[in-house]
Formats: C-alpha cells, sequence, structure tokens
C-alpha cells in the first residue's frame, strides 16, 4: 500500500487528555467528510475542518510506498525532534538528520533501522508517540503500519472522525463525532467533541465506552461564545471535561 501523507512533524500535543506530551504528528492525506477544498464546503458533511489535509506537500510529507519507510520517516523525525538544536536541524540527505544527530539515529536504531523498541521501565509513559491524523486516518492507518510503528518503540495513537473501522493494536484512540455522519467506533479511550455541532447533544454519547469525555470549544469568529458555551455545559455536566487547542494558544503546529 502507498501511504498518501500531507505532513510530519514533532510537536507536543495540543488537545484532550495527552496535552502536553511530545508527538510525532503524521497527518494523513485525505478524508470521507469534506474534500479540503473551500468550494466544497458548504455541501460536505463536516463544515468547520481548519486543516489543510489536501495533498502530500507539506513538511515531511510525501507518497511513502511501504509502512516500514512512513515508519522509518516518523522515526527520524522524533529522534531529530530530540535534538537540542531540532528548530535549525539540517535533515541532510534523502531525509536522514545531520549532525548530531546521525550518530543518535544509529546507536538507537535496531538492524532494520528502527528506533529501539525497550526504554525500560523507568521510561513508563515518557516511550515515542505517533499521532495518526488527517483528514481521516482510519482510511489508511492498516495493521502493517501499526506493525511497524510498534517495531519502531512508537505508541500509537490515533484521531479519528469515528466512521471507519480501526486497525488492531492501537495504544490511544480519540474519536470526534461529527453530526450527520454515522459512528462506526463506539469505544476508545476518549471521546472529543467538537461543541456546539447543530444537531449533535454531548449527551447522545454518554453510554458509549470511552474512558474520557472532553468537550472541546468549535474554533473560528465565535470561538468566544463557543468557550463560553462549553465551560457552561461542564460545569453543569461534570462528566465532560474541557479540551482547548493549546497549541493554538501556544502558537505551536
Amino acid at each position: 500500500m502507498t501511504y498518501s501523507v500531507k505532513e510530519i512533524y514533532y510537536t507536543l500535543q495540543g488537545e484532550g487528555a495527552q496535552t502536553g506530551r511530545a508527538a510525532v504528528f503524521c497527518r494523513f492525506a485525505g478524508c470521507n467528510l469534506w474534500s479540503g477544498r473551500e468550494k466544497d464546503r458548504p455541501t460536505a458533511v463536516c463544515r468547520f475542518c481548519d486543516t489543510d489535509f489536501v495533498g502530500t506537500d507539506g513538511p515531511g510529507g510525501g507518497k511513502l510506498a511501504t509502512a516500514e519507510a512512513l515508519a522509518d520517516t516518523v522515526a527520524r523525525a522524533w529522534l531529530r525532534g530530540q535534538a537540542e538544536d531540532s528548530p535549525a536541524a539540517d535533515p541532510g540527505p534523502a531525509g536522514v538528520p545531520a549532525g548530531p544527530l546521525a550518530p543518535r539515529l544509529k546507536s538507537e536504531a535496531t538492524p532494520a533501522g528502527a528506533v529501539a523498541t525497550d526504554p525500560g521501565p523507568e521510561a513508563a509513559g515518557a516511550r515515542p508517540l505517533v499521532v495518526c491524523t488527517g483528514g481521516e486516518p482510519l482510511l489508511q492507518l492498516d495493521d502493517a503500519l501499526v506493525a511497524a510503528f510498534h517495531a519502531r518503540g512508537f505508541e500509537v495513537a490515533v484521531e479519528t472522525n469515528g466512521t471507519q473501522a480501526r486497525p488492531a493494536g492501537l495504544d490511544w484512540v480519540c474519536v470526534s463525532p461529527k453530526a450527520g455522519a454515522p459512528l462506526v467506533l463506539t469505544s476508545g479511550d476518549e471521546l472529543k467533541l467538537v461543541y456546539p455541532q447543530a444537531g449533535v447533544l454531548p449527551e447522545t454519547f454518554e453510554h458509549l465506552a470511552f474512558r474520557h469525555f472532553f468537550l472541546q470549544p468549535m474554533d473560528g469568529p465565535e470561538r468566544d461564545s463557543n468557550t463560553a458555551l462549553a465551560l457552561r455545559y461542564c460545569l453543569t455536566h461534570p462528566r465532560w471535561r474541557l479540551s482547548l487547542q493549546t497549541h493554538k494558544l501556544l502558537g505551536i503546529p
């Protein structure tokens, strides 16, 4: 399978239960609820998306021919992100990190060129994390890619609209339901509802098997009033927690 990826970058998770955790974001191109083109937004199922997932021209993006090739690209992004001079790092030939990080890539890799898989018990919770997002990542994320990420020591998280079946072995599943879209995934680690959405009430989802329930204020011109609405709902319905897009507040990717 050839994977079409918009961008790959190292940052901090900005939303939900894992806010603040370092991760490589692997943004897949394409979505089943909107083409990503403004001319199609008025007729799309999801009309409020604020993410560019069209094409493969973003930083680190491209078409990767195998799961191993994509997992290696993500592993390089993680190692590059660990370098003290990562903001100005030179990716070097063929995307392999240059400078002081290159020896780390060699020494911390398995014979197949992968990141070491055993961080030791003292590193519990500090394993490398890849967040598969989009667009809709479950249009492409498959068993082979999950296995390739795991072979390189990564925890694998997905942020999905919940309309597609998921591959086996995912470590973290975040579902963000959209009005008018059938919900196939009804269990996971967190349900993150963009709020408010016409035709979707939070209580509709409370019976589902998720560990965490978040309301995230819809971004856009009404963000302040939407935040106030979400705040009020969380205060009166304590099962729900407020999720803010802290990466936007901090001005990071």
